[in-house]
C-alpha cells in the first residue's frame, strides 16, 4: 500500500503550493517509510527522494516550476515492506514512473531471465519502467496490480489503473491533482470533486491541459473499486 501523486499546474500561487504540500501530508497515511517526486525542468526529469515521512521531506515547489512557469510533477510516498532502498519514483532520461501495486512478487535474481530486463534496483516498477517502450503496459502487465502515473520530458502526465488498484482525477481551475485515493484531495481541501478514473484506459494531459483518454480491451476484467468518489 502505497500513495502516488500527480499534478500540473499552471501559473502556481503560494496558495498552490501550500494545497500541494497538503496533498503530500495526506497520501502519507499510505506510506511513511520514504517520499519522493520528479519535476520537469530544462527539458530533463529531476528526481529527489529520501527514506523519511512527508511531513519530513524538505518540499521547495517554487524551486521545482518549468521554464514555462507552470508545475510538472510525480510524487510517491512509500510504504516498505523490506528495506528502504529502490525508492519511487524510478526514472530514465525520458519518463518518471510512480506506482501503487505489485508488478511481481518473483526473486529479483529471476527477472532477466523471466522479462528479458536488467534492472540496477530491486524494486519491481522498474520492470514497468523498463517495459514501456515495448509494451502497453496495462496488457503487458494485466495480472500484476496497477495504479500508474508517468511524467514525460515533454510534460505530459499520464495515468491508468486496472481493477485492483484504485486511482483518482481532481480537476481544478488552473490544472489537475492524481492521487491514490479520494479522501487525500478531500481532506487536503483540495477544491475540486475527485473521480475515480476507468479502469483500464489511459489519461493523458499535455501542458496545454488538453485530455486524450484511450481504451485497452482486456478480457474478463474485473473493477474491485467500487467507490464512486
Amino acid at each position: 500500500m502505497c500513495s502516488v501523486i500527480g499534478a500540473i499546474l499552471h501559473s502556481p500561487t503560494l496558495q498552490d503550493f501550500d494545497m500541494l504540500h497538503r496533498v503530500f501530508l495526506e497520501s502519507k497515511i499510505r506510506g511513511m517509510h520514504a517520499t519522493g517526486l520528479s519535476y520537469v525542468k530544462a527539458n530533463s526529469i529531476v528526481t529527489q527522494k529520501l527514506p523519511v515521512s512527508a511531513d519530513k521531506f524538505p518540499f521547495d515547489f517554487e524551486s521545482y516550476l518549468n521554464e514555462d512557469g507552470n508545475l510538472y510533477l510525480v510524487g510517491h510516498c512509500r510504504y516498505s515492506t523490506s528495506d528502504l532502498e529502490f525508492n519511487q519514483p524510478i526514472a530514465n532520461d525520458n519518463v518518471s514512473v510512480v506506482h501503487n501495486g505489485v508488478i511481481t512478487q518473483e526473486l529479483y535474481e529471476d527477472w532477466e531471465l523471466l522479462h528479458g530486463y536488467t534492472c540496477e534496483g530491486k524494486n519491481d516498477t522498474e520492470l514497468l519502467l523498463r517495459s514501456l517502450e515495448d509494451y502497453s503496459p496495462l496488457q503487458h502487465w494485466k495480472h500484476s496490480s496497477l495504479a500508474v502515473i508517468e511524467l514525460h520530458t515533454d510534460k505530459r502526465i499520464r495515468f491508468y489503473r486496472n481493477g485492483k488498484r484504485p486511482l483518482y482525477l481532481t480537476s481544478i481551475s488552473n490544472g489537475c491533482i492524481i492521487t491514490s485515493t479520494a479522501d487525500v484531495p478531500k481532506r487536503a481541501f483540495v477544491p475540486g470533486f475527485p473521480i475515480n478514473t476507468l479502469m483500464n484506459h489511459y489519461i493523458t494531459f499535455d501542458d496545454q491541459l488538453a485530455m486524450t483518454i484511450e481504451k485497452e480491451v482486456i478480457e474478463d476484467a474485473v473493477d474491485l473499486q467500487y467507490e464512486l468518489c
